[in-house]
């Protein structure tokens, strides 16, 4: 086949290229990074201590603390709230902005004595931002304080109402969570589709940068269909793709990362990357230099992201209820064990197959024009009533 000379030629290009080669060896030592950096971070999660997924709130807020008996200050979190003792400047501090709450309590052995409820008074400045960080932590002291002291009450009415047997209630709990079912899963995939959006500069170089470099008249003018052109370039495009995958997945499998079927997987990612080569190859069959070629991938690629990563995590969130268009999903049921349904791969096959007819069509009627390869570019309203025939029905009807 034809184009595929022109893909021998842009790959071989490509691989003796030491720019292309610095990157792609970058990017293999980010990956590896990644992947140690997720392990760490997963192990630190199914630990017992756990990780903190908020950023730290080490003394957030400041409070004074009126408590004669001291039982309310011992269930402040003082790692939140930077605890003192109240004084007779606590209030001048709370009106001029250095304090940022106020706690008077009473007395609680008078409380636990006469069977009274507890009274605690809260004083803060709502002009203060941090005042429902304040407000939350001392409910939350307020309500284990209530309980100690409830306990306190039946023990002086009921003696040893600590030895009464109660009810021994045991949880237990089968499969992950959801929270942890989204990282697991949804990072896994990001993983292995993350290489699909790490070269669309070669397309925009192989397109782009012929334009740029005026060399796109010499390869017009080889015995050579533009179409085959444009699928040469795309093809070499996705073997580099094909290549880097495969070693991200061996990466990936090295590092202990449970991917079940790692064959099918890689096919279903590279199959993937058709379509994604394709909208990059339209963009840079249009844009007529780096700079406009760049943002419109960037924006291209926030579409694709959105249309492959939504339906997993509905996916997820749903249990697998539904049929997902996107191989994202289809990547996650095989990587993780699960039963696929014939409309499982059908569908996103036909999306696959839709979407690449669609964008390799349109790159190729693009660069087919000489107005568009050699200039003036027309607008994309004109463009795009050419490409659906109303121009030439307008025209039909003018008699031309």
């Amino acid at each position: 086949m034809r184009y595929w000379t022109i893909s021998k030629w842009e790959l071989k290009n490509t691989l003796q290229s030491r720019k292309f080669l610095l990157i792609f060896f970058f990017q293999l030592t980010v990956l590896v990074m990644m992947v140690f950096f997720f392990n760490g971070f997963m192990a630190n999660i199914e630990s017992q201590e756990g990780v903190g997924l908020t950023p730290s709130l080490n003394e957030f807020a400041s409070l004074d603390v009126d408590d004669p008996q001291g039982i309310f200050k011992k269930n402040l979190n003082p790692e939140i709230l930077k605890i003192g003792l109240a004084n007779n400047d606590s209030s001048q501090s709370l009106k001029q902005g250095k304090l940022n709450g106020l706690l008077l309590v009473q007395n609680t052995s008078a409380s636990i004595n006469y069977l009274s409820p507890l009274q605690s008074e809260i004083l803060i400045d709502y002009s203060d931002p941090k005042r429902s960080v304040v407000r939350d932590e001392v409910i939350l002291a307020s309500n284990k304080t209530a309980s100690i002291i409830s306990q306190q009450m039946i023990d002086k009415i009921i003696p040893n109402s600590e030895n009464i047997n109660e009810p021994q209630i045991q949880e237990q709990t089968t499969g992950e969570s959801l929270p942890m079912q989204l990282i697991k899963k949804i990072m896994t995939a990001i993983l292995l589709f993350l290489p699909l959006f790490l070269f669309g500069n070669l397309v925009v170089d192989s397109i782009v940068g012929e334009k740029e470099r005026k060399t796109g008249e010499i390869l017009i003018a080889m015995p050579i269909s533009r179409s085959y052109i444009i699928l040469g370039k795309s093809l070499a495009v996705i073997m580099t793709m094909a290549i880097q995958v495969a070693l991200w997945i061996i990466i990936m499998l090295v590092a202990g990362f449970s991917l079940g079927n790692p064959l099918l997987v890689y096919l279903i990612v590279i199959i993937s990357a058709v379509p994604i080569v394709g909208i990059t190859t339209i963009v840079a069959a249009y844009a007529k230099n780096f700079k406009e070629a760049g943002i419109g991938i960037t924006f291209a690629y926030i579409g694709i992201v959105g249309f492959l990563i939504v339906p997993a995590l509905a996916y997820i969130a749903q249990q697998g209820n539904n049929i997902s268009f996107s191989t994202m999903t289809l990547v996650i049921k095989i990587f993780s064990g699960e039963s696929l349904r014939w409309g499982d791969i059908i569908i996103p096959m036909i999306f696959i197959l839709i979407i690449s007819i669609f964008s390799y069509g349109s790159a190729i009627w693009l660069f087919k024009k000489d107005e568009i390869v050699f200039g003036p570019r027309p607008g994309i309203v004109k463009l795009f009533m050419d490409f659906i025939g109303i121009t030439t029905i307008i025209r039909k009807i003018k008699g031309f």
